[in-house]
């Protein structure tokens, strides 16, 4: 089980990633609309570059880690359930999993 310390910070970045996404998205499209030109918006591509270079790093979604719901577990995570692959097994054995069962052929 994870340190709840570590969940808890996980939990803080996805709210910073959240809170900085649209602001991010912008100043990432002026940079992106200056390199395509050719000497137009170069220092306003620089001047955004500069203001997402000043954003907290955590703000970044890249910084993001997926991890298990129930135990903070960060490998072994199954996406499509949000749960690391110990907790979905014993999760699917008990039956707690709709349309989820044990193979057999």
């Amino acid at each position: 089980m994870a340190k709840e310390s570590m969940k808890a910070r996980e939990v803080k970045r996805a709210h910073l990633v959240e809170r900085y996404a649209e602001k991010r998205a912008e100043l990432k499209k002026i940079i992106a609309q200056a390199n395509a030109q050719t000497g137009e918006g170069v220092a306003e591509a620089y001047e955004a570059a500069r203001k997402l270079q000043g954003m907290p790093k955590n703000a970044n979604p890249i910084r993001l880690h997926n991890r298990c719901k129930i135990t903070g577990r960060p490998k072994g995570y199954m996406r499509q359930f949000g749960l690391s692959r110990i907790q979905f097994r014993e999760m699917a054995s008990a039956g707690l999993i709709p349309g989820v069962r044990k193979a057999s052929w």
